[in-house]
């Protein structure tokens, strides 16, 4: 079969392939640094022949172009699998939901649970053989063109090819239309500042349990990243990593000969991802290498899957956390932050591993914009906050303060071990709030 010539028969510009949109329609654009460009500057130039146009997507690290149209609620609706903090100003302009999701169940949803009529994704170049690559981002993106009645492609050549296991590509045999985009540089998430005091301390109790031979899954902010600076600072040897997202720092800990997978139960060898996203330097690290795994993520973050790797270890932040040892991670009471994305999947296998651990970490206070400095640990979660994280489901809790592991404890030993890593001035008020609640014992006052 001549793919060539199939890709130049399909092959037009973006302001044609976008015209298969129609009002009312559902359109995917795909996942974090696939999200389409030109195709969605085309679609923004529809906007007034268009309506209820409802737009799923995720991660975003710009305001995507249909959402900057005039009267954009009435054109289009942006709905967030998880959201980045150009999708949170969205929600103020009642132009942005959230759907909650557990990140594990996504392909399943688009084979299962929702309608879509258009997907339009960037992609890597066609190989010989057909396949449009996803790059970092395969994720769900399979089961998204699987489902859809029209699939676009945005080819963009800076996208690294990125090796995968299965479901990391497209072929043209399924595309309506290929578009050849203005080749952008890939989005850049920069690794962030230095770790700050509060980072390392809580970075300095995590590192020692972390046994030689261990399966690495980090989230991404300032904790994770100071764990992983650690990490490729240390004595630790024949590291794994089977993760949701890809960040820099595991190029950092590969690049100090800490990871080889030698010891994985499942994928030996292979860095296992979901999708990616951090500077220059991981997207080239990620482009063509066998040592990376780029794979859907009902499969990495199962937990049936993440529970087969021996000593695994899990390390994710939180916004805050109550004395019943519920962790919220993704809002401010009602004002939503990011999504449950992964985070109860990894908490849920590392668990079930055979020498696993999983930590949630978080500094014991934040000052407020005006300069108030509160809790983190809170009696209860503020009201409309989202338990990210059961009670029934946390292991190990880290503050600068000190480590703690919820299993097995009862109520009152709960309360006991997380008021002990609050900061100082917030523990006396904490104990008066929990005998309130009746999950203190008078014996164990100070």
């Amino acid at each position: 079969m001549n793919y060539q010539a199939m890709y130049q028969e399909k092959l037009t510009s973006a302001e044609e392939a976008v015209k298969t949109v129609r009002s009312g329609d559902w359109v995917d654009y795909g996942w974090c640094v696939g999200t389409p460009r030109a195709l969605d500057k085309a679609l923004a130039g529809r906007y007034r022949e268009l309506t209820d146009v409802k737009i799923r997507g995720g991660v975003l690290f710009e305001k995507p172009a249909v959402m900057q149209v005039p009267d954009t609620a009435e054109h289009f609706t942006w709905n967030s699998w998880h959201m980045s903090g150009v999708e949170r100003k969205m929600i103020a302009d009642g132009t942005a939901f959230y759907a909650p999701m557990r990140y594990s169940e996504l392909p399943r949803f688009y084979r299962e649970n929702v309608n879509v009529d258009v997907v339009m994704i960037q992609v890597a170049p066609m190989d010989d053989f057909g396949y449009f690559n996803f790059g970092p981002s395969a994720s769900h993106l399979k089961a998204a063109c699987d489902a859809a009645k029209t699939v676009i492609v945005e080819v963009n050549r800076n996208m690294p090819r990125c090796l995968g296991g299965f479901d990391e590509g497209v072929h043209i045999s399924q595309v309506a239309h290929v578009v050849e985009g203005e080749n952008p540089a890939m989005w850049q998430l920069g690794g962030g500042g230095a770790p700050t005091a509060v980072d390392q301390a809580v970075a300095d109790l995590i590192v020692p349990q972390i046994p030689d031979g261990a399966c690495l899954q980090l989230g991404i902010g300032g904790m994770p990243n100071a764990v992983g600076s650690m990490i490729a600072k240390s004595d630790l040897k024949d590291l794994g990593v089977h993760t949701e997202m890809y960040v820099d720092g595991f190029v950092d800990i590969a690049m100090a000969g800490k990871i080889t997978g030698a010891r994985k139960n499942l994928d030996r060898g292979r860095q296992t991802y979901a999708f990616a996203a951090g500077t220059q330097k991981l997207y080239d690290y990620l482009a063509d290498n066998p040592a990376c795994m780029s794979a859907p993520v009902d499969y990495t973050n199962d937990v049936r899957v993440v529970a087969q790797l021996d000593n695994f270890i899990s390390i994710n932040n939180a916004v805050d956390l109550d004395l019943f040892g519920q962790v919220n991670a993704e809002s401010a009471g009602v004002k939503h932050i990011s999504g449950t994305g992964g985070q109860l999947d990894f908490v849920m296998g590392a668990y079930l591993s055979k020498g696993g651990k999983s930590f949630i970490c978080l500094s014991s206070t934040v000052t407020g914009k005006d300069g108030t400095v509160k809790s983190r640990i809170v009696p209860t979660l503020t009201p409309g906050s989202i338990a990210t994280d059961p009670r029934t489901c946390v292991q190990y809790l880290v503050t600068e303060y000190g480590m703690v592991n919820l299993k097995g404890l009862s109520s009152w030993e709960r309360t006991e071990a997380i008021i002990s890593i609050a900061h100082p001035d917030f523990r006396d008020e904490l104990i008066s709030q929990a005998d309130k609640m009746h999950i203190w014992r008078r014996s164990s006052k100070r």
